[in-house]
């Protein structure tokens, strides 16, 4: 007997690939329209570029002009090699799905058509293959990620649990992330710029609310501090006297030692320190004028000198 897949299963397969996460339209029994067909197809056609709009879901704010410029010249010499992902729209254009970096590379090199596969999907599983897209890229900055999955949190409801299984991260990496957002504005371009990494930013969130939060973030940039080193930083912060030099615990004086220094500073008018261990150890005198070490002399060496 055929089972029906419940929206359950289907949702657990997201996150698994891009290819999961980009169901066919289903086409009913009657002659497909144009644009259903070319859906159902899922096969490569060449898109005038000035039809295809920017993903409105789109994570990435930055992208680098040398790294954009270095795809242009390829797409020059080789073509676009994989091909974009558009959904269509009612109005007769497309919209990005996936491959931004492409088009606007090919828009650099005055391409006027883009290879592209046209997909009917929603706007959640548009922003979700957006996100998985960028994720599967070392150079989303992570608050980029985080202000991604904050959009997925608020736009669609999504727990953390899910946004962990879709995007292929654990969840605590997910509330990770997220907690970025609770940095200052000035920490979190500092993140975004690369000065601070993922691991600098978790472990700096251990100051929030602290009045030296923001000058830690500086230190640690300026002195260019491993994470590990930063972690210690904002433990010492956090807890001072835990982590303040206790003073040293002076020594027990043996009796005999100190009656020793006593009749010696009498004697010479100086100060005078012993240090004594089991019997062997060495008189150090203080001076503090060579007036005072003369005296000294003459008192030690007698009419010696002289002779």
């Amino acid at each position: 007997m055929m089972t029906t897949a419940t929206p359950d299963a289907k949702r657990r397969a997201l996150g698994k690939g891009l290819d999961s996460l980009l169901p066919r339209a289903h086409v009913a029994a009657t002659t497909p329209t144009p644009v259903a067909a070319e859906v159902e197809g899922g096969k490569p056609r060449e898109i005038p570029i000035d039809k295809i709009d920017r993903n409105p879901f789109q994570t990435r704010s930055k992208m680098d002009d040398a790294e954009l410029a270095e795809l242009a010249a390829s797409i020059t010499a080789n073509g676009v090699v994989q091909p974009v992902l558009v959904r269509p729209q009612a109005d007769g254009r497309y919209q990005l799905i996936a491959g931004e970096r492409r088009w606007r590379a090919s828009q650099l090199v005055g391409r006027e058509t883009i290879p592209a596969i046209l997909r009917q999907v929603s706007d959640e599983q548009a922003m979700e293959i957006t996100i998985v897209e960028n994720l599967q890229r070392a150079d989303l900055n992570p608050m980029d990620q985080a202000r991604a999955f904050e959009r997925l949190s608020r736009e669609f409801h999504m727990t953390q649990e899910q946004m962990a299984v879709r995007t292929g991260k654990d969840r605590v990496t997910v509330s990770n992330f997220i907690r970025l957002l609770k940095l200052p504005e000035s920490i979190q371009s500092k993140v975004e710029s690369g000065d601070l990494t993922f691991g600098h930013a978790k472990a700096l969130l251990g100051l929030n609310n602290h009045p030296g939060f923001e000058k830690a973030a500086q230190r640690v940039v300026a002195n260019s501090y491993s994470v590990r080193q930063t972690e210690q930083l904002v433990q010492t912060m956090l807890y001072p006297e835990k982590f303040a030099k206790a003073p040293k615990e002076e020594e027990p004086v043996d009796p005999n030692v100190k009656e020793v220094v006593e009749r010696l500073q009498r004697a010479l008018g100086l100060k005078v320190h012993v240090e004594d261990k089991k019997g062997r150890g060495r008189v150090i005198i203080e001076y503090a004028s060579l007036k005072d070490f003369d005296t000294l002399l003459d008192q030690l060496a007698g009419d010696s000198r002289g002779e």
